[in-house]
């Protein structure tokens, strides 16, 4: 064999093995598909129920035993109210029963006298109901002064502010040595369970439905940016039918949303629609100078199209990116 032949059969076998290395690109059709459109708003935290715990006395504050952030119990004492005219009038009544026991004693001794007076004949019966009537006279005056004394102690045990309900302490707006009324609030408890209060335009209300999930998003975030970074998803559980200064008030509830911070702002995106958009792989990207560009297949072969891009449609298609101009439906996208 000649040199030349050797270098021709060389050459063949080259091209060969390297046509049969080549691989097939696969192809995406671009389909319009259907996205929930969101408006972005910031929602505040709640609490579905706020208690005061009320003084039940008037009084001067001698103890103060919470303060803002503190969790408590039904019936802790969150403070201990004093009133100094309570402590007189209780002992002005055990005075009183004092003197009535004494009176007693005295009556039951003369009841005893008269009754052996009477079997002797030496005193009358009228004399003997008479001293009878004053013994017993004077047994209802201490069982009167006795629940007396039991009602200036229970007044004194009402010195303590107790908390209605679990939760937790919002404010306080007392100190120590404040000077309150009877039902004056001593403290703010924050005792229902937490969740999501927002308001969206009256032009989204025919498109808000109870049940609906929201996507919640990462606090302090910017309710203009394109990220769909949230990590919980919440539901829409009551709308509210009176509309304030031309919005909507909803309440979402979100699980893991929380118990301490009340008001804090919450970004959230309602779902208020739907929107027919083109997507492809974001794979199918690539940006070069800063230029974002999807290769095609058309009748005149492979060809690189400039796109803009929109959002990620991570709910609808996973891995999918809105082509916002420079696709249509149908379109036949080279995958690498």
């Amino acid at each position: 064999m000649t040199r030349t032949a050797v270098l021709q059969a060389m050459l063949m076998l080259g091209l060969f093995l390297g046509a049969g290395s080549v691989s097939i690109a696969e192809e995406f059709i671009a389909r319009a598909i259907t996205v929930p459109e969101t408006k972005a708003v910031f929602a505040q935290v709640r609490s579905r129920t706020i208690v005061p715990a009320r003084a039940r006395i008037g009084g001067t504050i001698q103890d103060v035993r919470v303060q803002e952030g503190d969790g408590v119990k039904t019936g802790q004492i969150v403070a201990v109210v004093v009133d100094e005219k309570i402590a007189l009038e209780l002992e002005a009544a055990e005075a009183g029963l004092k003197a009535l026991q004494s009176q007693l004693v005295n009556a039951r001794t003369e009841l005893e006298r008269v009754e052996q007076l009477v079997n002797r004949g030496s005193a009358t019966q009228s004399r003997l109901d008479q001293v009878k009537t004053q013994f017993d006279v004077v047994t209802s005056q201490i069982v009167g002064a006795q629940a007396e004394m039991a009602a200036i102690e229970q007044r004194a045990s009402e010195g303590d502010v107790l908390a209605p309900d679990n939760g937790r302490v919002l404010t306080v707006p007392v100190t120590k040595g404040s000077v309150i009324l009877p039902g004056e609030e001593v403290a703010r408890i924050a005792s229902g369970q937490y969740f999501l209060r927002l308001a969206i335009p009256e032009r989204h209300s025919a498109q808000l439905r109870e049940g609906a999930s929201v996507a919640v998003g990462s606090r302090g975030m910017n309710p203009m940016a394109e990220d769909d970074s949230e990590d919980r998803v919440g539901k829409i559980v009551k709308i509210y039918p009176e509309i304030k200064q031309g919005r909507v008030t909803a309440d979402v509830e979100v699980e893991g949303l929380g118990d301490y911070f009340v008001n804090e702002r919450t970004l959230v995106r309602v779902p208020v629609g739907e929107r027919s958009v083109v997507a492809v792989p974001a794979n199918a990207i690539a940006t070069r100078h800063g230029v974002d560009y999807v290769r095609l297949v058309t009748r005149d072969g492979e060809q690189d199209v400039a796109v803009i891009l929109g959002r990620k449609i991570d709910k609808a298609e996973p891995g999918l990116v809105e082509v916002l101009s420079g696709l249509r439906d149908g379109d036949r996208v080279l995958l690498p």
